[in-house]
C-alpha cells in the first residue's frame, strides 16, 4: 500500500535525497554492478583496497547526477550506466590521492585507506581506478564525453596542485580558495551532469544548463562541508569535527574570520594554521572567532547563493518528478548544515 506524505510532514522532515535515489534506484544498482566488476584484478590488494573505499557508505552523489541528468533528458540507452561508474572511479581515485597528500586519518567515518595499507598502495590503486575510468569512456565511444571527463580529470589534478602550493597560507583570499573548490570538487559534479545530455543528443543549451547545475551544486556542497567541519557532527561529516583545523586546512570560514579579525586574532590564525602550533584550547577559541565574525553563517549564505544558481540552471527543463527531485537535492545539500 502506498504511503502518502502530506506537505506538512515533508516540511517537518526537511529536504531529502530520497526522491532522487528512488527515481534512480534501478539504474544505480546497475552502476554498482559495473563498479564492482571494474574493481576486479588478479592482484588481490587492488580489489581489497578499492572495495574498502568505494563501498564505504558514500551517497554516490556524482554518479547519481549522471543517472538523474540522463533521465531528465529522456535518454533510454545504456551508456549512462558506464559513465556513472566512470565518474565514481575518477572520484574514488582522487580521494585516495587526496588522503595521501593531506595525511588524513579518516574517510567516511572509517580509517582512511592510506592509514590501513600505506601511501604507496593508495596512490597506485588510485591510478588503477583512473585507468578503469578511461577504459569505460572508450567503451562508450564518444569523443565529446572523453573530452569532458578527461578535462575534468586534468582540472581536478590542477586543483590538487594549487591547493598544495597554497597549503597553510591564511592570506590566500576568497577568490583563490574558490578556484580550488571549483577545480577539486565542483568540476566533477559539472562533468557528471554534462555527459548525459551529450549521449542523449540533446541541444547545446541543455548541456550548458546541466553543467551549470552540477558546478553550482558542487560549490554549494563543498561550502557546506567547510562550515560543518566547525559546526557539524562527526556523523554528518564522516570524519572528526575540527579535522580541517587540526590539519591547518585553510577553508572559507577561516579566511573570512582572518580577514575580519583584529591584529591579535590574525596572529592567532597564523600561529595555528600556518605554523600548526596548536594547543588543546585553540579549537574552541577558533570557533569563538568564527562565531564573532559570522564566518560560518556567511559561508552558508554563499552556499545558498550557489544553490540558487543551480536551481536557475534547471529552469530550461519542463516540470517533472525528476526535475523536482534534482531541485530537492540542492536543498538537501545546503540544509545538511542544520
Amino acid at each position: 500500500m502506498a504511503v502518502v506524505v502530506t506537505l506538512d510532514e515533508k516540511r517537518r522532515r526537511g529536504p531529502s535525497l530520497e526522491p532522487l535515489l528512488a527515481l534512480c534506484a534501478q539504474d544505480m544498482e546497475r552502476v554498482n554492478r559495473v563498479i564492482s566488476g571494474g574493481m576486479q584484478s588478479s592482484v588481490a590488494l587492488i580489489p581489497t583496497l578499492a572495495d574498502y573505499l568505494v563501498n564505504a557508505g558514500g551517497k554516490r552523489m556524482r554518479p547519481l547526477l549522471t543517472i538523474a541528468a540522463a533521465k531528465l533528458c529522456g535518454y533510454d540507452g545504456e551508456h549512462h550506466v558506464k559513465l556513472a561508474a566512470c565518474v565514481e572511479f575518477i572520484h574514488s581515485a582522487t580521494l585516495l590521492h587526496d588522503d595521501v597528500v593531506d595525511g588524513s586519518g579518516l574517510r567516511r567515518g572509517k580509517p582512511a585507506a592510506n592509514s590501513v595499507w600505506g601511501d604507496k598502495a593508495s596512490v597506485l590503486v588510485g591510478d588503477f581506478l583512473f585507468t578503469r575510468a578511461f577504459e569505460l569512456m572508450v567503451e562508450v565511444g564518444s569523443l565529446d564525453v572523453l573530452g569532458i571527463l578527461s578535462n575534468a580529470s586534468s582540472v581536478i589534478a590542477e586543483g590538487e596542485v594549487l591547493q598544495l602550493s597554497i597549503a597553510n597560507d591564511i592570506s590566500i583570499g576568497e577568490g583563490v580558495y574558490m578556484d580550488v573548490i571549483k577545480a577539486k570538487t565542483a568540476k566533477l559534479f559539472a562533468a557528471a551532469a554534462e555527459v548525459s545530455p551529450v549521449i542523449a543528443g540533446r541541444p547545446q543549451a541543455e548541456r550548458v544548463a546541466l553543467a551549470a547545475y552540477g558546478m553550482n551544486l558542487g560549490i554549494a556542497f563543498q561550502l557546506v562541508d567547510d562550515a560543518l567541519d566547525y559546526g557539524g557532527t562527526a556523523a554528518k561529516l564522516g570524519k572528526a569535527v575540527g579535522d580541517d583545523f587540526r590539519e591547518g586546512k585553510v577553508t572559507l570560514p577561516v579566511i573570512l574570520a582572518f580577514l575580519r579579525g583584529e591584529p591579535e586574532e590574525r596572529a592567532f590564525w597564523k600561529r595555528v594554521m600556518e605554523k600548526l602550533e596548536q594547543t588543546d584550547a585553540d579549537l574552541q577559541h577558533a570557533l569563538a572567532l568564527l562565531q564573532k565574525h559570522n564566518a560560518l553563517a556567511d559561508t552558508l549564505d554563499r552556499a545558498r547563493h550557489y544553490g540558487a544558481m543551480a536551481r536557475d540552471a534547471l529552469g530550461l527543463f519542463a516540470d517533472s518528478p525528476m526535475k523536482r527531485a534534482m531541485l530537492e537535492a540542492i536543498d538537501f545539500a545546503i540544509e545538511r548544515a542544520h
